[in-house]
């Protein structure tokens, strides 16, 4: 993985975010997902080099995440989000962007899509879950599979590396053997945030309250690829395949060997599509 990039901040609406900016061109904002210890550049590092050839890549810390705020979140959570990142994006004088995110950072831009339409150019979206019904079967542990998987992590004795490297190797890789030891080590030392720590062992609700976004699928006008790997251990691939069908100009590319982070586990194969896709709908 190439070198971490300078820290930028930028306070927007009340909330302190940190991000990194690569490159030049058409704006792209990197969102990532919510397992511990994740942030911009541990889940989009391996690619980040790659899209900032000819683009701008924004990739940012989520807020409760890396080293943004750890802030408090009340109401519909995926509402207050997608609200924070359009301050951001008007802090950083961005009109509009696509969107390439993971898991969680992929369900805040569908709700964005939804709620501030003009914002949003197109959507690439991997791993994520904004409804909590699935085609054919019932989802993995009704849904919750990430949130059990955080309380296990937390539980017990406590974060290990041993305890990151299972984690990720059963859900979030297809090849846990390639895992590099670098991105173990900045997830398991991420994980270990005091603030971190604070919101997973809260007793009440600190990261807000749970919104199904089915209405808010219909609504979306932006060109959207779900791009899925073939053995994602949260979601399998009918479940993207029923998102696609709900969004007026849904695609959906499944990569085989893949599980939950593509951009991880094949780094130029995920550009390749990806940056093809983006390029398809803005010539």
């Amino acid at each position: 993985m190439t070198n971490r990039p300078n820290s930028l901040y930028a306070t927007a609406a009340g909330v302190k975010f940190h991000y990194h900016d690569l490159g030049e061109g058409s704006p792209t904002i990197f969102l990532h997902g919510g397992g511990p210890g994740c942030t911009a550049w541990s889940d989009f590092g391996p690619v980040a080099p790659l899209f900032a050839q000819d683009r701008r890549a924004i990739l940012v810390d989520i807020l409760q995440y890396g080293l943004s705020d750890k802030c408090t979140i009340t109401g519909p959570m995926w509402d207050f989000h997608a609200a924070k990142i359009v301050a951001l994006m008007d802090e950083l004088g961005i009109d509009r962007a696509d969107f390439v995110c993971n898991s969680w950072g992929g369900t805040i831009a569908l709700n964005l899509a939804a709620k501030y339409p003009d914002r949003v150019r197109s959507l690439v979206i991997t791993g994520s879950m904004p409804v909590f019904y699935g085609p054919l079967a019932p989802l993995p542990e009704d849904g919750r599979r990430g949130r059990n998987a955080r309380d296990v992590y937390y539980g017990g004795q406590g974060p290990s590396r041993e305890k990151m490297r299972a984690l990720i190797t059963k859900l979030e890789w297809f090849d846990g053997d390639r895992l590099p030891e670098e991105t173990l080590d900045m997830r398991y030392e991420q994980s270990l945030d005091p603030d971190e720590m604070a919101l997973a062992a809260a007793s009440d609700n600190p990261r807000g309250d749970w919104q199904d976004l089915t209405a808010e699928l219909g609504v979306i006008k932006a060109p959207t690829l779900f791009a899925w790997g073939m053995h994602d251990a949260f979601l399998t691939p009918d479940y993207p395949l029923m998102l696609a069908r709900m969004i007026e100009h849904g695609h959906l590319y499944v990569m085989d060997k893949a599980s939950h982070h593509l951009q991880e586990e094949r780094p130029y194969d995920y550009y390749t599509v990806v940056t093809g896709f983006l390029n398809q709908q803005h010539p």
